[in-house]
């Protein structure tokens, strides 16, 4: 263990075997927040990749069964929250695996036959020219039946089913949505962007939700000019100008489309249909140079190479990786923060820096860890969502010690 006692940055893993992950392992998003720092062998390049391919098969062959199992039974749940899938496959998957179209359904607070239907109209809506479409029925009858808590975890299962056994490509991954469909998409894209290539909000109201999260995914906006229930048109003009504000400011990111169609009202008559072509033009980034995340009122603890084992309702960190350095620009609300290496963002046979508001708070070698291997695997079920090292930041920093 590499402890710099004057900051409180832990460098940190565990030895363990490449056993198959238990049952009582914590499932996709789940960090262990007592883990103990213990001295173990750092693994060489060659040794990293070869435990993380070994943990990775070991992983699937572990938890295939699970997964086979549900979507044989065309079911995901978690503990009481059940959520139904009809799935339907188009075209032929590349050799890197297939795209995978999440399709939510409108609806919202009204009976459960008014919801099946809207269900049954949400799998004809779309047809991608190539991918696996899957179209979910919502666990509730509610009006923010997408975007409830439970989702955020129904949906990270269902993609770890369709990766470990349907080929997906977990860098192909796309959701969409109807209405009620669209209001999920817009809670659901920034707290889980992570996840996604890109996403598509149809006809839907954003309520408390926030485009910071997006700067890394395409996002398309499609609405009736005419739409003014709820003021769904007005803000979509109005999300129009943040995204153009936040894409002026940071060139390259937050990619977007936003089309308020002339004339029409709730119904589009499918000219919202061309976001399918458009999203597929994207490939999920998981180790962007730059992460904005903030957290929502679904907590998560891990967001793209960051994580963070007390989340908390508003946090909101922004970190830039510059070849060995990584640099906490923003950390407000933030009790620690994880940051995830592997040897695609850095030379981990060389010193890796931290710095937090400007100050250097870690600079050394970071060792590739069998636990980290482990852990990210388990965390997430997702075979590019893999990393080998990871430096602790305790946050906020601990004042300087005073001159005697």
């Amino acid at each position: 263990m590499k402890v710099h006692a004057w900051i409180g940055v832990v460098v940190w893993g565990c030895v363990v075997g490449l056993a198959p992950a238990q049952d009582g392992d914590p499932r996709p998003g789940a960090i262990a927040p007592n883990a103990t720092p213990l001295v173990a062998p750092a693994l060489t390049r060659d040794a990293a990749a070869k435990a993380s391919a070994a943990a990775w098969s070991e992983y699937a062959q572990h938890e295939q069964p699970k997964c086979e199992a549900e979507l044989a039974n065309h079911l995901v749940q978690i503990g009481d929250a059940k959520m139904p899938i009809w799935s339907k496959s188009y075209g032929t998957a590349p050799a890197t695996g297939a795209a995978l179209f999440i399709s939510l359904h409108g609806g919202g607070a009204a009976p459960t036959a008014v919801n099946n239907q809207q269900w049954e109209n949400q799998k004809l809506l779309y047809e991608p020219a190539e991918g696996l479409y899957v179209a979910p029925r919502a666990p509730t009858d509610s009006w923010n039946m997408w975007h409830q808590a439970p989702l955020d975890a129904l949906l990270a299962r269902l993609i770890q089913d369709l990766v470990l056994c349907r080929g997906v490509d977990s860098n192909r991954v796309y959701i969409m949505g109807y209405s009620a469909g669209g209001d999920g998409v817009y809670q659901l894209a920034p707290r889980m962007a992570d996840r996604w290539a890109a996403v598509a909000m149809m006809a839907g109201h954003p309520n408390d939700a926030r485009p910071d999260n997006l700067s890394n995914i395409g996002f398309a906006l499609h609405m009736g000019a005419n739409d003014g229930a709820f003021n769904r048109n007005k803000v979509a003009g109005e999300w129009q100008v943040q995204l153009a504000a936040l894409a002026a400011k940071n060139e390259g990111r937050y990619l977007h489309i936003v089309k308020l169609h002339e004339g029409l009202g709730h119904w589009m008559n499918r000219k919202d249909a061309v976001a399918v072509p458009w999203m597929a033009a994207f490939r999920r980034d998981p180790r962007p140079r730059e992460v904005v995340w903030l957290q929502g009122n679904v907590l998560h603890q891990r967001f793209y190479w960051l994580a963070t084992t007390q989340p908390m309702i508003g946090a909101r960190c922004v970190v830039r990786r510059d070849g060995q350095s990584f640099h906490i620009e923003d950390h407000t609300g933030m009790k620690d923060l994880l940051v995830r290496l592997d040897d695609s963002m850095c030379d981990l046979d060389q010193p890796v820096s931290v710095s937090v508001d400007g100050k250097v708070v870690f600079s050394g070698i970071v060792p590739r860890q069998l636990e980290v291997i482990r852990k990210t695997i388990d965390e997430r079920g997702d075979p590019h969502g893999i990393f080998s090292a990871e430096i602790r930041v305790p946050l906020p920093l601990p004042p300087a010690p005073q001159p005697r």
